[in-house]
C-alpha cells in the first residue's frame, strides 16, 4: 500500500480568515451583551466546549485531545484510530505520511463531532529527560516546522481546526507551572519560535495554545510580548487559548492575555471582570477583540453555518487503519545491525523468542497522547510477529528462561518506557537509565548472541550497559495501534527501515551541552508567585547537532542517522539559480540488495558569517523510495530563509550575504557531497 493510494480528495487551498469573516464577527460582537462576551472567553460545561449564544446563531464548538487521535469527546473517552506519536512522525522525515496522519485525525474528529483538535505539540527537544518529548517533533526547527506544517494542512483541509502548542519554550514537565524558561531573543526566534511561525504564515493554523511555563519571568498565557509582539505580529488572526488552568491574573488575562481561557473561567470569572470593567481597569473593547478572534475563526471554518453533530460517515475506518500502518512503517530507526542479523530469517527450525515488558502491550506515552484504539484493533509486537504466517515460529517468554533462549535462532527484546514512566506532567520517572530493563537485556544476551532490542521511547536513553552485547537496535518510539504489524514487517524484511533520528543521540546525559542548564531545582512554595525556579537556555542557538562543533562534543548517533537494509551512493551535485535562491540537484543510487528509502539531507554552512552561527544547519530534505540497482534525482530548493539569521538589533531576519557550503548527506555527520554558492 503506497501513500499515493491512500490519498483522499482535499480542498485546493487552506482555510483562511477573510474580510467577510472579520466583518461578520464584528457585527455579531456588536449585538452581544457584556454577559455574553464574558461567557465567550472561557470554556464551558465539560471543559471542552466553547460558549453558545443561540439567539445569535452562535453554537458551542467542541474540542478534543490529542495529537495521536481523538481520545475525549464530551468529557468521556472514546475509541478512535490510534496513530504514532509525534516524535515517530518526525522520525519518518516523510511529509506525505504526516499529512495523511493529520487528514486521518481530522476525519476522525468530524466523525465524533469535534471541531477543534488540540494538536500538534511542537516544542523543541532539548533534553532526554522531558516527559513529553514523545509528543513533539525533535530538536531541529526546520524538520519540526515541515512536520507540523503538513500535519496541520492535512487536518485543516478536512474542515477541522488544528491547535499548535505549547507557545512557548515548554521543554520540561517538571514544575511546568513554575519554572521560567529564560532565553535570548535570537535563540527564541531561530530555534523555538520557528515551528509556530511557519504554522501561522504558511499553514494558516486556526488556533494556538500557550504553555504553562513563564517565559523570561512572565506566564505565557499572560505575556503581551509573546502573544501580541510576536504571534499576532506574524499575522495570526485565529484563536489563542490557554493550556488547561494556566491563567492567574484577571487583569493580565483581559488586557494582554489569551482569547480563550480553558477549561473554564478562573481568571475570567464573571463578577471579577464586570467589576474591573465598571471601575475602568479593563475596557469592554478588550473583551470585544477576544470575541472577534474567536468568532472570525469559527466563521472561516464554517462552524457558524453548518450542522456540528457527529458524522460517522466522515471517516473511512479502513482507510484510517491503513494510514496508521503507513506512518508506523516510516518512523522506526535502525541504529545497529551487526553482521546483517536483520532482517530475521523465517523457517520452522528458526525459533524467534520474544521477551520484555512491552512485547504484548500497546505502548504509549502518558497524558493527552493516549488513545483507545478503534474497535480494539491495536496490534502488539507479539501479535504482529505471529501474523507473519506459518513459516514464522515465534514464542513469547514471560521470564528469561536459560534453555526455548539458548535454542532460539534470535531473541527480540521489547523494552523501554510506557505511559507510566514517560508522560505529561512529569519528567521521566527513570531518568536516563532504565536499570531493571538493562539487567533483563544483559541477561538475555548472556544466553544468546543474536539479540535484537526493540525500544519504545520518546527520546534517547542509556544503552551503554548492553549496546555492545546485542546485534541490532531499533527505536520504535510509540507506534500507535498498527505498530506491531509495522515493526513485524521491518523485522521480517518485508519493508526496509527508513526512519531517521530527529534529535542527536548523545549516548550519555552529560554529553548533551544543554543538560547543564536543564532545571532540576526543588519545587517553589506554591504561594510565592514572585520567585520562580529558572531554566536558563545557556546553550543559545547551539542546540543538538548545532552544538557539536561549537562545544567540541561528538554524539553516539548523529541527528538524521538511521540504517536500512541497503546502501546508497550520492553523486552529480550542482547548484542551479532558481527564483529566490538555488535548486540543489543531485543523484542517489541504491547500490545494495533491497528496495529502500533514502532521506537525503541538505545542510547550509556559512563560510565567513557576519555573526557567530552554527557550523551547519538543516535547510532541506527529501525521502524517496529507490529500487535496488536504480538511481533517482533529488531537487531541493533553498530560498532566502536558508541563508538568514535573526538580528536582535532590528528585531527581524537578515540575509547574511557571502559564500556558503551546501552539504548533502545521510545525516549531520555523514556528508557525501558539497557545492559552494554565493549569496
Amino acid at each position: 500500500m503506497t501513500l499515493a493510494s491512500l490519498a483522499i480528495s482535499v480542498t485546493a487551498t487552506a482555510t483562511q480568515i477573510t474580510q467577510k469573516d472579520k466583518d461578520r464577527a464584528v457585527k455579531l460582537v456588536s449585538q452581544m451583551t457584556l454577559d455574553e462576551k464574558i461567557g465567550m472567553v472561557s470554556g464551558k460545561t465539560d471543559g471542552f466546549h466553547t460558549y453558545a449564544i443561540p439567539r445569535l446563531g452562535i453554537p458551542s464548538v467542541q474540542m478534543a485531545d490529542g495529537p495521536q487521535g481523538v481520545r475525549n469527546v464530551s468529557g468521556r473517552n472514546v475509541q478512535s484510530t490510534f496513530y504514532p506519536c509525534g516524535i515517530s512522525a518526525a522520525a519518518s522525515w516523510n511529509r506525505d505520511a504526516v499529512r495523511e496522519m493529520g487528514a486521518g485525525i481530522g476525519c476522525a474528529a468530524k466523525a465524533h463531532g469535534v471541531q477543534i483538535m488540540l494538536g500538534p505539540g511542537v516544542n523543541i527537544y532539548r533534553s532526554a529527560l522531558c516527559g513529553r518529548n514523545f509528543e513533539y517533533y525533535g530538536e531541529d526547527p526546520y524538520l519540526a516546522s515541515e512536520t507540523a506544517l503538513n500535519y496541520i494542512e492535512g487536518m485543516q483541509e478536512q474542515g477541522v481546526i488544528a491547535t499548535i502548542k505549547h507557545f512557548a519554550l515548554n521543554q520540561q514537565e517538571y514544575d511546568r507551572h513554575g519554572v521560567s524558561s529564560n532565553a535570548d531573543e535570537r535563540t527564541m526566534n531561530e530555534i523555538y519560535f520557528a515551528t509556530f511561525r511557519k504554522a501561522v504564515e504558511k499553514g494558516h493554523v486556526g488556533a494556538v495554545m500557550t504553555s504553562y511555563n513563564p517565559v523570561n519571568g512572565v506566564h505565557a498565557a499572560e505575556s503581551d510580548w509573546l502573544i501580541n509582539d510576536n504571534l499576532r505580529a506574524w499575522g495570526f488572526e485565529g484563536i489563542v487559548m490557554s493550556d488547561w488552568v494556566s491563567n492567574y491574573d484577571p487583569i493580565n488575562f483581559a488586557t494582554v492575555g489569551v482569547d480563550l481561557e480553558m477549561p473554564r473561567a478562573y481568571a475570567a470569572q464573571e463578577e471579577m471582570l464586570k467589576s474591573l470593567i465598571a471601575n475602568g481597569v479593563v475596557r469592554e473593547a478588550d473583551l470585544d477583540a477576544k470575541c472577534i478572534h474567536i468568532l472570525q475563526t469559527l466563521s472561516a471554518f464554517g462552524f457558524l453555518d453548518g450542522n456540528l453533530d457527529a458524522d460517522p460517515s466522515a471517516e473511512d475506518k479502513a482507510l484510517s487503519q491503513k494510514r496508521a500502518y503507513e506512518i508506523a512503517l516510516e518512523g522506526p530507526v535502525l541504529l545497529k545491525n551487526e553482521g546483517g542479523i536483520l532482517p530475521l530469517k523465517p523457517g520452522r527450525k528458526n525459533t524467534i523468542a520474544l521477551i520484555g515488558p512491552n512485547a504484548n502491550e500497546i505502548v504509549c506515552g502518558g497524558g493527552s497522547g493516549w488513545v483507545n484504539p478503534e474497535d480494539g484493533k491495536g496490534v502488539t509486537l507479539y501479535e504482529g510477529l505471529r501474523s507473519l504466517g506459518k513459516n514464522w515460529n515465534v514464542v513469547l517468554l514471560g521470564t528469561p528462561d536459560p534453555e526455548i533462549l539458548r535454542n532460539a535462532s534470535a531473541v527480540v527484546v521489547s523494552a523501554g518506557f510506557n505511559r507510566d514512566t514517560e508522560k505529561e506532567g512529569a519528567d521521566r520517572r527513570y531518568g536516563f537509565r532504565h536499570s531493571y530493563q538493562n539487567e533483563l537485556i544483559k541477561t538475555v544476551a548472556s544466553y544468546n548472541e543474536n539479540v535484537v532490542v526493540v525500544a519504545n521511547s520518546g527520546g534517547e536513553f542509556d544503552m551503554a550497559p548492553w549496546a555492545d552485547d546485542v546485534k541490532a537496535i531499533i527505536l520504535d518510539w510509540y507506534p500507535g495501534q498498527e505498530g506491531g504489524n509495522a515493526i513485524a514487517a521491518i523485522l521480517s524484511g518485508k519493508v526496509s527501515p527508513s526512519g531517521r533520528l530527529p534529535f542527536t543521540f548523545w549516548g550519555a546525559l552529560d554529553k548533551n551541552p544543554s543538560q547543564k542548564w536543564y532545571s532540576s531545582m526543588p519545587l517553589h512554595p506554591s504561594a510565592d508567585r514572585d520567585r520562580y525556579p529558572i531554566a536558563e537556555y545557556g546553550e543559545g542557538v547551539f542546540l543538538g547537532y548545532r552544538a557539536e562543533e561549537h562545544f567540541n562534543v561528538k554524539p553516539l548517533y548523529a541527528f538524521g542517522y538511521g540504517l536500512t537494509y541497503s546502501t546508497f551512493e550520492y553523486s552529480d551535485i550542482k547548484a542551479v539559480p532558481a527564483g529566490d535562491g538555488y535548486d540543489i540537484i543531485f543523484k542517489v543510487a541504491n547500490t545494495g540488495k533491497a528496495d529502500a528509502k533514502e532521506v537525503a539531507q541538505v545542510y547550509v554552512a556559512p563560510v565567513n558569517p557576519s555573526i557567530i552561527r552554527p557550523a551547519k544547519e538543516l535547510k532541506g530534505y527529501d525521502k524517496k523510495l529507490i529500487a535496488k540497482g536504480a538511481a533517482v534525482e533529488y531537487t531541493i530548493h533553498l530560498g532566502p530563509d536558508a541563508f538568514s539569521y535573526y538580528d536582535v538589533d532590528s528585531h527581524s531576519w537578515k540575509l547574511d550575504r557571502g559564500e556558503y557550503r551546501i552539504l548533502v548527506g545521510a545525516s549531520a555527520d555523514d556528508i557525501r557531497l558539497e557545492v559552494k554558492v554565493n549569496i
